[in-house]
């Protein structure tokens, strides 16, 4: 039978709006996944014909079309936590009531705020989530510190935070507290860790634009229906998008000596981090400094004013044994 009419479960639910594909597979995987009132296994597909149910609720396919999905933009406040499970407090469904299942797109850590997409349509979801597609997010953040030219500049070209090197990014200073970044990355709580190495405390992280989708005027706690144009634009962006993770494991040939780089640089943050002298600012890498030369003086010799600054004049250290 042919790709085009078969589909995999986890995809038949995640595309019918219901859930993501990731918690699909956690559904299937605690048995509350039923093909014709049988329980399937992950990676079973779905046939033409087949009728799919999830806690006894039937499962529709997806139209054609996908004019019943749903795209929203949401101003998240400080406090919701970006998570469809409905027993954590202060969960972003709840927060928003849509009337219909949607989840989010990506998340923002519980103490930020600002911009994020919910949907029905969990075929998009990866397409904007992959690192290696590279779209665009902007943020607004506020440090407890003046900022400095090394700390833009620091930022802008890569910090070494979680077994990795930050890609570049675009940081410019609104304020002697205040500056906007753009990344093209999503590990987990950038920002704050990259400020952290560098001696900054975020204050407020608010997330301003996501590829084209701006706040605007939607305030904290409202959200709105992506409009037809803003959709097309982001249809567009990702039409060339991989939805699944690009493969980036090394050759066996480089992974030793990638290895060894990982663990120098996890050697050097730790004796940074023990350091005594390290204080507000960036980490150092003492290790770099130079060391004094050693100097031997005979000090039984007599020297002058004179023969101090006259390398000929200075007397020789004796090796008889006296």
């Amino acid at each position: 039978m042919s790709q085009d009419i078969e589909k995999r479960l986890n995809k038949f639910i995640s595309d019918s709006g219901y859930c993501s594909r990731r918690e699909a597979d956690k559904l299937i995987e605690q048995s509350r996944v039923k093909i014709n009132g049988q329980v399937p296994e992950l990676g079973t597909k779905v046939q033409p014909g087949d009728e799919v149910f999830v806690d006894g609720k039937r499962i529709n396919k997806i139209a054609t079309n996908k004019s019943d999905r749903i795209y929203i933009a949401y101003n998240k406040p400080i406090g919701i936590t970006c998570t469809t499970e409905r027993n954590v407090y202060g969960n972003i469904i709840d927060a928003i009531k849509h009337k219909e299942r949607i989840f989010p797109i990506g998340r923002l850590d519980k103490p930020s705020e600002g911009l994020i997409f919910l949907t029905s349509d969990g075929d998009i979801v990866n397409k904007i989530l992959r690192a290696e597609n590279a779209h665009d997010k902007e943020y607004r953040v506020t440090v407890d510190t003046p900022l400095s030219e090394r700390f833009v500049d620091r930022m802008q070209r890569g910090v070494p935070i979680l077994d990795t090197i930050t890609k570049p990014c675009i940081v410019k200073v609104e304020s002697r507290f205040v500056f906007t970044i753009i990344l093209t990355q999503g590990l987990n709580r950038q920002i704050r860790r990259m400020c952290e190495y560098l001696g900054y405390e975020v204050t407020r992280l608010q997330r301003t634009r996501i590829m084209n989708v701006t706040l605007n005027n939607l305030k904290a706690g409202q959200w709105r229906n992506l409009s037809a144009q803003e959709m097309a634009d982001i249809n567009a962006a990702v039409a060339g998008s991989s939805k699944t993770a690009i493969n980036t494991t090394l050759p066996k040939s480089q992974q030793s000596s990638d290895d060894a780089n990982s663990a120098k640089l996890s050697r050097q943050n730790q004796s940074n981090d023990s350091n005594p002298y390290y204080g507000k600012g960036e980490k150092t890498d003492f290790k770099s400094t130079p060391k004094a030369k050693k100097v031997f003086v005979n000090k039984n010799a007599k020297t002058t004013s004179a023969s101090k600054n006259n390398p000929a004049t200075k007397p020789k250290l004796s090796l008889k044994r006296k």
